[in-house]
């Protein structure tokens, strides 16, 4: 009887080790209860029980807090994205929902996080594993990394691996990795002359609780194996990987992972989803100093464009161009001139489309684009919405059809892209658009004669949506 239950138990195990995997690769997707539970080939009642009781929370509180914290790493290494592309990209209905969702996890606003973050986790009790603090001083770190590591860019094959997870107790880790290597040496899949340990980070201490921080306990493996119970195969993806060479003991491990998230920045690279991991060279136990022979291995990519790099460069000469603009007064003038014509736009068509449509709240963004939303009932059961923008540098409005978030615009876009469709413009890529199809309403608008102004972006609007309407509904 026992041996049943903790069969069953195992096979719990394994399959909801299969969706957590699914979900850490697809937070930009649709993750519904439905679609998970089908892949842990449970009913959706059944699944959600038996994923609570592993995992310690519930499918959608962890969904949103890895969705959160995703995006709470991204914002303290750095980014130039918009808060808001990054609330879309991730699953969040609008820039409102997600910033509530994040200060009631931290306490704090998104754009708090993005310029005070450092200071803000320690503030806010997240700590990390209790090891030395981030140095703050660039000088500091480059003489401790040339003091205590080698580094290296290097372009990394994929990497075959059984897997244990673990969820915080990191006290616990060496059990795990007995247990681990206690079964891949019965199964025989050890290359005994270059076998390695690994662990992958799946969330950052720095921005996770310690007690719920995920990892998985790793060894290098010469075949594939089927999944049994608790031990899983995954493969670190195979791609460009900045790798620092430590000999350090484990209260240096936190201050070695600070400096190297620095040299990455400070070396002209970005940081690019992917497996951050460790790999042990040693038995810190049989060595003279109990020091651990280690490479930190962190997933980066060159930035994409020079203007990628020069928008991270303001020099004086911008900045006081910049201030003698402002201190004329003119911009903010016309800026919110521009505003309140298209605050009433979005009024025009909520007081003359209240059937046909649901319009959205106005977002001024940044000064390249200011739009709102307004879709119909058929879809938003589909998650897609119309997008009606002003274009600041362009001067000229614009309509296109967009999604709820990534997957679902890329669901659309190829359906599109793939067909005869040649009525209205298909985007180019949908990796770095918001827009499936786009259209332009209407090119130099005349401000001083606002009705009629109103009238051109109405009838366009109307015969680009009716088009896409016939298509979709």
């Amino acid at each position: 009887m026992l041996n049943e239950i903790n069969k069953t138990r195992q096979e719990y195990i394994k399959r909801i080790n299969y969706v957590l995997d699914f979900v850490e690769k697809n937070l930009d997707a649709n993750l519904s209860l439905e679609q998970l539970s089908k892949k842990a080939h449970y009913s959706s009642f059944h699944f959600h029980r038996i994923f609570s009781a592993i995992v310690g929370e519930t499918v959608n509180s962890f969904i949103n807090r890895k969705r959160i914290e995703r995006i709470a790493s991204i914002l303290l290494v750095g980014t130039n994205e918009p808060i808001s592309k990054l609330a879309y990209k991730y699953g969040f209905n609008s820039e409102n929902s997600f910033s509530r969702a994040f200060k009631k996890y931290y306490g704090i606003t998104p754009t708090e996080f993005r310029f005070k973050g450092k200071d803000i986790i320690s503030k806010i009790g997240i700590e990390s594993l209790s090891m030395d603090k981030y140095i703050c001083s660039i000088d500091n770190i480059r003489n401790w990394i040339d003091m205590n590591a080698q580094i290296e860019v290097k372009e990394l094959q994929e990497i075959k691996l059984a897997a244990i997870m673990h969820i915080g107790k990191f006290n616990e880790i060496e059990e795990t990795y007995k247990k681990l290597f206690e079964w891949v040496s019965q199964k025989e899949v050890l290359d005994i002359q270059s076998v390695k340990a690994v662990t992958i980070y799946h969330d950052n201490p720095k921005i996770t609780p310690v007690s719920k921080v995920r990892l998985s306990v790793c060894v290098t493996i010469n075949r594939d194996i089927d999944p049994q119970g608790e031990i899983r195969q995954i493969m670190i993806q195979k791609g460009s990987y900045v790798i620092g060479h430590f000999e350090i003991t484990a209260d240096f491990f936190q201050k070695a992972w600070d400096n190297m998230c620095v040299w990455v920045v400070e070396n002209g690279y970005s940081f690019r989803d992917g497996d951050y991991f460790e790999v042990y060279h040693n038995n810190f136990k049989t060595h003279p100093d109990q020091k651990h022979i280690v490479d930190i291995c962190i997933p980066i990519k060159k930035y994409n464009t020079d203007n990628e790099k020069e928008a991270k460069q303001i020099t004086q000469d911008n900045l006081a161009h910049y201030r003698k603009e402002i201190k004329k007064g003119c911009i903010q003038v016309d800026y919110n001139r521009l505003i309140k014509c298209i605050k009433e736009l979005r009024i025009h068509f909520a007081k003359e489309h209240p059937i046909d449509f649901k319009v959205g709240t106005l977002y001024q963004g940044n000064m390249n684009f200011t739009y709102f939303p307004f879709t119909t009932d058929a879809l938003k059961k589909q998650k897609l919405k119309f997008v009606i923008i002003f274009n600041h540098e362009k001067m000229r409005f614009e309509i296109s059809l967009s999604g709820q978030n990534k997957a679902i615009r890329k669901k659309y876009w190829n359906i599109f892209k793939n067909s005869d469709w040649d009525t209205y413009h298909v985007a180019e890529s949908i990796d770095d658009s918001l827009s499936i199809i786009d259209h332009i309403l209407v090119e130099n608008p005349d401000f001083d004669n606002m009705d009629t102004l109103t009238e051109q972006i109405e009838a366009e609007s109307i015969k680009f949506v009716t088009v896409i309407r016939d298509i979709l509904e």
